[in-house]
């Protein structure tokens, strides 16, 4: 099996050495390039062609969130040093997979990166909610309005969009609607396309944004 090709940006040359390191010594990972800012990410997630890019939000010349939206259709995880980086929301609905604090144990950094590879989103539904609520005031101005972006939705649809925005998971929105998970996982996988989100940590955000879920809601 081919390793996964990892990119690296980190302002920090020693934060680089040990996430390369850790990575690597798995065997299945590969650090195929490293980046001291944002366009040298750019740079390099076009020559290499990562499976994963890494980057830290707080970088010199060009920061991390300009660079993910610079990079379409990369896998980023975003590494931060605090739990509740007043970017991390600006970050995922740029196009990141997650967020990871710096300080991880390797096995949870491993984790991250093999999940984010896999194409999954690394925040499970309820710690995004979790982490919304806390810097939702924060968010940025709407990218839609309600019935605007919910338009192209059925009823059924609406109603999963809503469930999984209160931190639900398939298996408890399936049981809420008496339904099995394969059915959710289509729906989940309908309002994904039709709202053109990438993963379910952005179809969290934007229910924060249009007002579909509010900050402490049950």
């Amino acid at each position: 099996m081919p390793k996964l090709r990892l990119l690296i940006a980190d302002d920090q040359p020693l934060m680089r050495a040990g996430f390369r390191a850790v990575l690597e010594s798995t065997g299945e990972m590969e650090v195929v390039a490293e980046a001291a800012d944002g366009l040298e990410a750019i740079a390099a997630a076009r020559e290499t062609r990562p499976d994963v890019v890494l980057m830290d939000v707080r970088m010199p010349n060009l920061d991390g969130i300009e660079a993910i939206k610079r990079m379409p259709g990369r896998r980023v995880l975003v590494l931060t040093t605090f739990g509740l980086d007043e970017y991390i929301v600006e970050a995922l609905r740029a196009g990141a997979s997650g967020f990871i604090t710096k300080d991880v144990p390797a096995d949870e950094l491993i984790r991250a990166v093999r999940v984010v590879a896999a194409g999954d989103a690394l925040l499970t539904p309820a710690v995004t909610r979790q982490l919304l609520d806390q810097v939702a005031r924060r968010l940025p101005a709407p990218i839609a309005t309600g019935p605007e972006a919910l338009r192209e939705l059925t009823e059924r649809e609406r109603e999963v969009l809503e469930l999984l925005a209160r931190g639900m998971s398939n298996a408890e929105i399936a049981g809420a609607l008496f339904v099995g998970e394969a059915t959710v996982k289509t729906h989940v996988s309908n309002v994904l396309t039709k709202l053109g989100l990438r993963d379910r940590v952005q179809a969290v955000v934007l229910a924060y944004e249009i007002g579909l879920i509010r900050p402490g809601a049950a």
